[in-house]
């Protein structure tokens, strides 16, 4: 059964109501009697398990050969005087 959180629009009173899915808002404040309105908060997003990393889905680059990137030349070839 969800918990619901309503706000008094004169008073400011706040609390909490378990109701069921299909039973109808509470209309009037039990302070004051005047006007309630649902409040509505955002849902929390939990993210478990491998795939949520940029690291988890990420293919690897294909293999440049040997010498381009690894060897700190930055591509040049090898052999080659400075």
């Amino acid at each position: 059964m969800p918990t619901y959180e309503y706000e008094c629009d004169a008073c400011h009173h706040r609390f909490e109501k378990k109701q069921g899915f299909d039973a109808k808002p509470i209309a009037k404040c039990p302070r004051c009697g005047d006007r309630l309105r649902r409040v509505i908060h955002s849902a929390p997003v939990i993210f478990k398990g491998s795939g949520f990393y940029i690291t988890d889905s990420r293919k690897k680059p294909p293999d440049m050969g040997k010498g381009s990137f690894e060897s700190g030349d930055g591509g040049k070839e090898k052999g080659k005087k400075k």
